[in-house]
């Protein structure tokens, strides 16, 4: 089918047959045909009525006989759903809070989004004591709104919805009716300002006891929540919390611990926004003096008493060139009394050095580079005496 979301006829005369509530049947007639081009015929039963049809397969004639059943019925008919309101009307699925944040990107005006609480529901304390009510707590059961304030630069608009998402995406529609229409500010603010409109972000994104631990923090004044008042029936407590923050105090009432703890710290914020600013103390930068380098591997005495190989690589490194290249050229003499040559290459000198293995070889190779490019020799090393293998 074109359209994957479309019914198939089986399916309608599945919904035909529930709603009229009989059990459609179908039931395989005939099969004829070579192998490779069968031909199926298939009866269907609804009720007292039958359709037969054909098909190259046994699901085609099932679908042929059930298109034939919805044309042709006398059957009531099941009244068709309508279709589904679509929540994002926006052209290619882009919510709300999406194209409010690009345009929000635009203007150079964050868009910041904080939950607010729910209206308060009439309490009718009174009747919860009379003795007639039956389960008050589930009598009238209220659908839970959200609510959410949107800022986006100096403007604020509020959304509600039946989710937090929906609350979000009822605010963003509003504010993109009242900001598409406006000329994006030009004008950048300066530095000090745009320094302040960054921390007070900061803090709409936090909680606010988060902002009043961090004030306490910076100021060096010890903070403090207690639970002073607790009172109503089980199912719907009352709490009173006291925040002391210093030398300032505040009271905030919550039907939980956390709300009425909140409410305290946002009335006690009021007054420690009122203090003066501290003063910026601007941290000394450190300075770092380089270590001079205590030894120059390139004097013509550096490495005297070390590896002749070891002694070139390192004089290689310190000049940032290329390491020495070391190519055995040629092995002669008698099994028991070999002679190897060894070839070493540094830019484009060339030195040969020979040895009865390939190790001293390499080590002479080495020795008569340095001594080509202008070094002392090495003093000569107490060499153990090597044994050479035989085969």
């Amino acid at each position: 089918m074109a359209n994957p979301k479309e019914k198939t006829p089986m399916c309608l005369v599945n919904e035909l047959a529930r709603f009229n509530r009989i059990q459609p049947q179908y039931k395989l007639l005939n099969e004829r045909g070579p192998a490779h081009a069968k031909m199926f015929t298939v009866q269907l039963t609804l009720g007292e009525q039958t359709w037969e049809a054909e098909g190259s397969s046994i699901k085609k004639a099932q679908h042929a006989a059930a298109s034939k059943a919805l044309n042709e019925t006398t059957l009531p008919k099941p009244t068709p759903r309508p279709p589904k309101n679509n929540v994002n009307n926006n052209p290619g699925s882009i919510t709300p809070t999406v194209e409010l944040n690009g345009l929000a990107m635009k203007r150079g005006e964050p868009a910041i989004y904080r939950p607010l609480d729910p209206k308060p529901i009439p309490n009718y304390r009174a009747n919860y004591n009379f003795r007639g009510m039956y389960n008050q707590r589930y009598h009238c059961p209220v659908p839970k709104i959200f609510y959410v304030q949107l800022t986006v630069g100096n403007s604020e608009f509020f959304g509600e919805g039946k989710t937090r998402q929906a609350a979000r995406h009822n605010a963003a529609m509003k504010a993109l009716q009242a900001l598409q229409n406006e000329p994006i500010p030009e004008k950048l603010p300066q530095n000090g300002e745009t320094g302040k409109e960054s921390e007070e972000d900061k803090d709409a994104n936090k909680s606010e006891i988060s902002v009043v631990f961090e004030i306490a923090l910076k100021r060096n004044i010890p903070v403090s929540f207690e639970v002073i008042k607790e009172s109503g029936p089980p199912h719907m407590k009352s709490f009173v919390t006291r925040v002391t923050v210093g030398e300032f105090t505040a009271e905030g009432e919550g039907n939980s611990k956390k709300l009425s703890k909140k409410r305290a710290a946002m009335a006690v914020l009021q007054e420690l926004k009122k203090l003066p600013p501290l003063p910026v103390i601007e941290k000394p930068k450190l300075y770092f003096k380089k270590r001079p380098k205590t030894i120059l591997k390139t004097g013509p005495e550096y490495g005297q008493g070390m590896n002749p190989i070891s002694r070139l690589a390192q004089i290689q490194q310190a000049k940032k060139e290329k390491e020495p290249e070391y190519v055995l050229l040629s092995e002669r003499g008698m099994p028991r009394r070999r002679e190897f040559v060894m070839q070493v290459k540094v830019g484009n000198e060339i030195t040969t050095g020979t040895g009865p293995n390939k190790k001293i070889a390499k080590r002479n190779a080495a020795e008569a580079m340095l001594l080509q490019l202008g070094y002392k020799a090495s003093t000569p090393l107490q060499d153990q005496p090597e044994k050479v293998r035989t085969n």
